[in-house]
């Protein structure tokens, strides 16, 4: 098995590209944005959800919120993280303490 000659080697080295980590969720010091571009929708979605007493949008501010903090790095404001976090919580709570019939979408036929 070691002793197979690397003139044998099926492999084409020239189609081998190394990976490079696309531009899209990165800025321009190569970090990642997903968990900053994830907080501020669980900032809108909980401020929504509070406000206008929309049960979907506390879930997806929930949503966003355990997304941000699934992807964020150990270096990341924790103390903003957190708060986005309980901030959705709390919109999740509030939403079914003012009205604690289940939850029906606006687009379902129901």
């Amino acid at each position: 098995m070691f002793g197979i000659n690397n003139s044998s080697d099926s492999r084409r080295s020239d189609r081998i590209h190394r990976y490079k980590a696309s531009a899209f969720n990165q800025n321009q010091n190569g970090e990642d944005l997903t968990p900053d571009y994830m907080n501020v929708l669980g900032m809108v979605f909980s401020m929504c959800g509070l406000m206008m007493r929309l049960k979907w949008c506390a879930w997806a501010a929930l949503y966003c919120s355990c997304i941000s903090f699934a992807s964020s790095k150990i270096n990341d404001d924790t103390k903003q993280i957190l708060s986005s976090f309980m901030l959705s919580i709390s919109a999740v709570v509030m939403s079914y303490l003012q009205n604690p019939t289940p939850m029906v979408l606006p687009w379902s036929s129901v």
